[in-house]
This record gives structure tokens, sequence and C-alpha cells, in this order.
């Protein structure tokens, strides 16, 4: 898994970087390498940690 997705938990806010459209995504669980993010405009989604570095955003 990526190393940065490793440190993901509930609650933290992420972008992913090849969907700038979906917005920022709130993540819901990330459970094996498997993330959980809801994105304010594609709603839930579950990404695979191994495939995609998500972006961690500190600013909301």
């Amino acid at each position: 898994m990526n190393e940065l997705n490793s440190l993901l938990e509930p609650g933290m806010l992420v972008k992913h970087p090849d969907q700038p459209d979906w917005g920022i995504g709130q993540v819901q669980s990330n459970i094996g390498g498997r993330i959980t993010v809801n994105f304010r405009e594609e709603g839930k989604v579950v990404i695979d940690g191994n495939r995609v570095a998500l972006t961690p955003v500190f600013d909301g």
C-alpha cells in the first residue's frame, strides 16, 4: 500500500489525484488498503490504496 495512504483515518479530508472534479472527500474507512471515501461531487467511492495515492487536505 502507498505509504501515505496507510496513515489515512476516518474523518480525514483527501483529494483523488486523477479525479479533481470529485472535489474534497472525507475518509469513511481504511481497511486492508481499501479506502472508502465520500466525495462531495461523486459520492461514496472505494479506492484501492495500492493503485491510487490520495492527497491529504489540511485546509478543508
